[in-house]
């Protein structure tokens, strides 16, 4: 392999990662780059690194307007593929892959996405952006505007200080597999949403749940549903607090919160197999 694709490889799959919001999409798309590119003359390039994101960002817009058919028949709620990252990420760039950042990415028109990920996450100016993704600067900043507008009106206003948030974590977690109302009245806020994307695998809710005695009295009633040799490991999902389910020694759910202060905000549950089996 190329060493100057090597060199980026991480960097375009986190881009790709952000756009599209699926691990194995954004791994197809770093591939079709790299044989894309080990056809490429190389002696004509000047900037390896913003032709590679140029090349990584079209391929990923073209997989965006594909998958939007598939996710209108997702069943239930859809999130993002779960990562595990480490607490040494750079907090800006750790609050770009959020996964609440990301369900809010989901929203936007795919070129908007591209064009907030690659200036934002990655600080590519806009006149480098137009090139990457075929419009004129003008037309590149006003999209770029209408993007950092739109998500900057859904943006969580607390940002996670994870060491603070540990205990919040591991309380959440017992109460939840416990089924104790009480403490989880305690920790949910008042306008905590809850999440659960099974795509059909799972007795789940298929809308959201929103408030802190539906939430909580959901979570009690379905404490049976816990694998009975279930295993919690806390990690940082999404450089946010949540935790790996395990069952058998295999994951069987993936827990990501928002939490502010000592209330949790929002709580995801991913229990589709296909999006944490890499998590095993």
């Amino acid at each position: 392999m190329n060493v100057e694709f090597v060199d980026v490889r991480a960097e375009l799959f986190g881009a790709a990662y952000r756009m599209l919001g699926s691990r194995a999409d954004a791994e197809d798309v770093v591939q079709e780059a790299w044989l894309r590119w080990d056809r490429v003359d190389r002696a004509g390039v000047e900037e390896p690194r913003a032709y590679l994101f140029r090349m990584v960002s079209r391929l990923a817009i073209d997989q965006m307007r594909k998958i939007t058919a598939r996710r209108e028949s997702y069943v239930g709620p859809w999130l993002p593929d779960p990562l595990l990252t480490g607490p040494e990420v750079d907090s800006e760039l750790a609050e770009s892959v959020s996964m609440a950042l990301l369900v809010v990415l989901e929203s936007l028109d795919p070129v908007e996405r591209a064009v907030f990920v690659l200036h934002e996450a990655f600080g590519f100016e806009h006149a480098e952006i137009a090139q990457m993704i075929g419009r004129t600067e003008r037309a590149t900043r006003q999209l770029g505007y209408r993007a950092r507008r739109y998500v900057e009106a859904r943006r969580p206003r607390h940002r996670p200080s994870l060491g603070e948030h540990r205990e919040v974590t591991e309380r959440f977690l017992a109460a939840a597999l416990g089924g104790d109302l009480t403490v989880l009245t305690q920790l949910l806020a008042p306008d905590v949403v809850f999440w659960a994307d099974a795509d059909g695998t799972a007795e789940t809710p298929r809308e959201l749940i929103s408030g802190m005695l539906p939430v909580a009295g959901y979570l009690c009633s379905v404490t049976w549903a816990w694998p009975t040799d279930a295993e919690v490991r806390p990690a940082l999902v999404n450089s946010g607090p949540g935790a790996v389910i395990t069952s058998r020694g295999r994951p069987a759910m993936v827990v990501s919160l928002d939490i502010a202060g000592d209330r949790i905000h929002a709580v995801r549950f991913i229990l589709n197999s296909v999006k944490i089996a890499h998590l095993g």
